[in-house]
């Protein structure tokens, strides 16, 4: 069948304000600010800007009302070249809105956030056409009961799921968690979820549960993954991160499940998502904000073709 969509992404989306400073305050203490921005931001909204940069036919579905932050948030992905035609409109739902501390001198980020007014699409709102539109489903772990139903679809359809789950608390994380085909996460989600705090071990043991991958990751540590078919002892392979001049962190993860699913949907191997997705994080790292900085499938390729000429 035709697929409207190479990506289709469900979670969250936010509203960034960035604050730039030389070093993190101290409590009871002032610092000037070097710059300051507003951009879209969210684990799910910056991963569907990624993939549609690297070539992808991105859309988000999710649910969004009518003040100053929804319409901010739809206009930028939009001009991402992200389809919003799925959202559905409901008063009073909002994106998350996020204030975004950056120190200059590391590039290392603090965030303060707030989920009021966000909503998630119900189960009445998901639809078997809808997910049948596209060649992969991607969702982070806030993409709620509505996002349950969405990968519960997709398996039925045969359509990979690839997952972004930050914590393992609600009921809908934990089945999102399970029901993921290609599970990406970080370290620190990845010891919580199995008891092992070496990012090697963690992926073995995720790996057991036969997914098409597991993959954790560890920023400037690289990523460690393995694919369907070791049982028990499956093989853990790690691919390095790039050594580059980072500017800011925020952003990265996202971009890297961005990345990696635009190459699963063009029917890149594993292997290659992987390399992909590191790269296209790793250059993101080079420029402020969490997605001003996201690079072009060119960039990402002759990038690639520079630091691994044999690929």
């Amino acid at each position: 069948m035709t697929r409207r969509w190479d990506v289709l992404g469900l979670g969250i989306v936010a509203v960034d304000d960035l604050f730039y400073v030389t070093r993190f305050p101290e409590p009871d203490t002032k610092r000037p600010m070097l710059a300051e921005r507003r951009q879209g931001g969210g684990l799910t909204g910056t991963a569907l800007v990624a993939a549609a940069r690297l070539g992808a036919r991105a859309a988000y579905c999710g649910v969004m009302g009518e003040d100053d932050l929804a319409a901010f948030t739809l206009a930028e992905l939009e001009r991402a070249g992200v389809d919003c035609s799925a959202v559905a409109r409901r008063p009073g739902a909002r994106p998350i809105h996020a204030v975004i501390i950056v120190e200059q001198a590391t590039g290392q980020r603090t965030i303060l956030y707030t989920h009021e007014g966000f909503v998630t699409p119900t189960p009445d709102d998901i639809s078997e056409e809808l997910i049948a539109g596209c060649r992969v489903l991607m969702m982070d772990g806030y993409a709620g009961e509505g996002g349950v139903r969405a990968a519960q679809i997709a398996r039925r359809l045969g359509i990979p799921f690839v997952a972004d789950i930050e914590r393992l608390e609600e009921p809908t994380t934990l089945a999102l968690f399970e029901l993921a085909d290609h599970l990406i996460i970080g370290a620190e989600t990845a010891a919580a979820a199995t008891g092992a705090h070496d990012p090697a071990v963690a992926t073995a043991i995720l790996a057991r549960s036969g997914r098409a991958c597991c993959a954790v990751t560890a920023g400037a540590l690289g990523c460690w993954y393995a694919t369907a078919g070791g049982g028990f002892n499956p093989s853990v392979r790690h691919f390095p991160a790039f050594s580059v001049n980072v500017v800011d962190t925020t952003g990265c993860g996202d971009v890297f499940h961005g990345a990696y699913a635009a190459a699963l949907a063009r029917g890149e191997r594993i292997e290659r998502a992987v390399q992909i997705a590191t790269a296209a994080a790793g250059m993101k790292a080079t420029q402020p904000g969490g997605r001003a900085g996201i690079p072009s499938r060119a960039a990402v390729e002759a990038f690639l073709a520079s630091r691994l000429p044999s690929v």
